[in-house]
């Protein structure tokens, strides 16, 4: 095996108590492509770090090979002193290039920025888009990303993919995008609770192979507790302690007693719960041939959609294409320039906003959560204690009084939803929300919208997140073209990729139109003949029907090992379903207005 590049031994994270880690030891070698996984606060960045050498470890050993040149890229861009992104990249230049800035130009025309621009009011996207080329002009030998994927838009991830896929040189990776990960990794390095564990395979590996060394540790630890339990009752049974042999038992009791204390204990988080409450009218929201510019920008043009009880919707799109105007439009907080906006009724939206404008940075944990005073906050109509319920989402009792400003992005998330999961919504709305969390975390907010019972929009770059969630997606490319397509991201890609050449798909024929009344010189009311009655009594089984149907065929395409001929059998199937089940639903609407009078 070659010798590794660059490595820490017995490093120790001991700037808080208890450490982070300790006698921790990690070792890259040339070309390695390696994801760096583990919960929120348990050192991940921390351990980047130090391999970057930004970080001092409190003990322990930091080699690197002479010649290796290292590039890290952290969670939050700084630009310094820089003015402009053609000063900024350039200083990732090693001191003998420091002058060549057609080479740090050439970087940012890459990423699609203009070297002479202002390093000041750049959106987030931009500047991580900024600082990958950065980390990228010096050709490192060893890159350390920290979440590179944050503020990034799909097609920007999707580039990034493509240009890390063809670099030389050893990539570490922390990041919750799991496609990202996937795609990237041919190594796994695990930080749980102060152990770093190693597997010499790609992330799709990681759920798997972490149950199993889970298990193993488990195991090992209920043999353990056995073991203390037999040498514990043996102790006790009267064997005089005094003899040599009886001694030494004693000492090794007390060193198994030792060892069990100092095995890391496992802290799980809650399982989330969302309480959809009552249940909202059958339509959501619809949208009739809307449009809205800004400027001389069209966003969204001559865009109809409508959204029914129990749908989950992506919407996804460049960063400025307009998602954000069309998530407003759909909840009525936006009218649109032209067209119609239809909202239903009994609607209790609840909203998790990505710039989490619902936690006062001043006010404490405590405060956040019982904001109408006292120990205690309403859980879903249930009273509990402001500790009690913090601990829940991991949060350490001696943060109570701490203020949200003092949290990690991780950690605000998490507060975010500790405060809104304790009250009851049938609509959710979702902008943004896995940014910070970590996986865990992600995959036990995904079961929980898996169990919520309402409406559920998505706005989100993360493409597996999408993909587990939501039955319909909206794709605004960016040019103002915008359309719905049936499943995740995955199938968007798939349908995209096959509507050249697919015919559409077939509309069922709409009934026939009740023969207008005659005018007698006011408006004539509609009445429901004895086939339109029989008609409404059949529709909602019918809609039951097709919306089972539905969920059968997303469960089907969120299968694994599907060969492409399958994915677009399917697609255009769920396609074909989906189209009839919105033209069942308009009918049932036209008939319930026409029955109400």
């Amino acid at each position: 095996m070659a010798p590794p590049i660059l490595s820490l031994t017995d490093v120790v994270a001991g700037f808080i108590t208890p450490p982070l880690f300790s006698g921790l030891s990690v070792d890259i070698g040339k070309g390695d492509r390696i994801a760096l996984v583990g919960r929120n606060g348990s050192g991940k960045s921390t351990l980047l770090k130090m391999m970057a050498g930004i970080v001092e470890p409190d003990g322990g050993n930091r080699f690197v090979q002479p010649g290796t040149r290292i590039a890290y890229l952290s969670q939050d861009v700084q630009f310094g002193a820089h003015k402009t992104l053609q000063d900024f990249v350039a200083s990732g230049l090693s001191a003998d290039l420091a002058d060549a800035t057609y080479l740090a130009d050439a970087c940012l025309y890459d990423v699609g920025l203009d070297p002479e621009r202002q390093t000041q009011g750049l959106s987030g996207g931009e500047a991580r888009r900024a600082a990958v080329a950065r980390a990228l002009v010096g050709e490192p030998n060893v890159l350390l990303l920290d979440e590179p994927t944050n503020h990034l838009d799909i097609s920007a991830i999707e580039w990034l993919e493509d240009t890390l896929a063809g670099f030389r040189g050893a990539i570490v990776t922390v990041s919750h995008d799991r496609a990202f990960l996937r795609r990237l990794s041919r190594a796994i390095l695990w930080l749980d609770r102060g152990r770093v564990f190693r597997h010499e395979k790609g992330f799709a590996t990681f759920d798997e192979w972490s149950e199993t060394l889970l298990a193993q540790q488990a195991e090992s630890t209920a043999k353990l507790d056995k073991l203390i339990a037999e040498e514990t009752r043996w102790s006790r049974e009267g064997i005089s302690a005094r003899r040599t042999r009886n001694q030494g038992r004693l000492r090794r009791l007390g060193d198994l007693r030792e060892e069990r204390q100092g095995r890391p204990k496992t802290q799980n988080m809650a399982e989330l719960k969302a309480d959809s409450g009552q249940k909202s009218g059958r339509l959501v929201s619809e949208l009739t041939e809307v449009s809205k510019s800004y400027g001389d920008r069209v966003i969204i043009s001559d865009f109809s959609m409508r959204l029914m009880r129990g749908d989950r919707l992506g919407i996804i799109g460049p960063n400025g294409a307009g998602k954000t105007t069309l998530l407003k439009m759909i909840c009525g907080e936006l009218q649109p320039d032209s067209g119609s906006v239809r909202l239903g009724t009994n609607l209790e939206p609840l909203v998790f906003d990505q710039n989490r404008e619902a936690l006062d940075p001043e006010a404490t944990l405590w405060d956040t959560l019982a904001d109408s005073g006292g120990d205690s906050i309403s859980v879903l109509g249930e009273p509990r204690h402001v500790v009690g319920y913090l601990r829940d989402f991991l949060f350490d009792p001696k943060q109570a009084r701490s203020p949200v400003k003092s949290l990690s992005g991780g950690e605000k998330n998490r507060l975010l939803l500790a405060k809104h999961l304790a009250r009851s919504s049938n609509l959710l709305i979702l902008d943004e929300p896995t940014n910070d969390l970590d996986m865990e975390t992600l995959d036990l907010l995904q079961e929980m919208l898996a169990d919520y019972k309402g409406t559920i929009i998505l706005v989100s770059h993360d493409r597996d997140f999408i993909d587990r969630v939501v039955t319909s997606t909206v794709v605004l490319e960016g040019d103002g073209t915008i359309a719905e397509y049936a499943g995740g991201y995955s199938d968007y890609l798939v349908q995209k990729k096959q509507s050249k050449d697919r015919p559409a798909a077939p509309r069922p024929k709409p009934a026939a139109a009740a023969a207008p009344a005659a005018d007698k010189g006011e408006p004539a009311r509609a009445r429901m003949s004895y086939k339109d009655k029989r008609e409404l009594e059949k529709l909602p089984t019918r809609i039951k029907q097709l919306e089972g149907d539905i969920a059968a065929l997303n469960q089907s395409l969120s299968g694994n090992g599907l060969a492409n001929t399958e994915i677009i059998a399917l697609s255009e199937k769920l396609a074909t379903l989906t189209q009839e089940l919105a033209h069942y639903e308009e009918r049932w609407l036209e008939l319930e207005l026409v029955k109400q009078g």
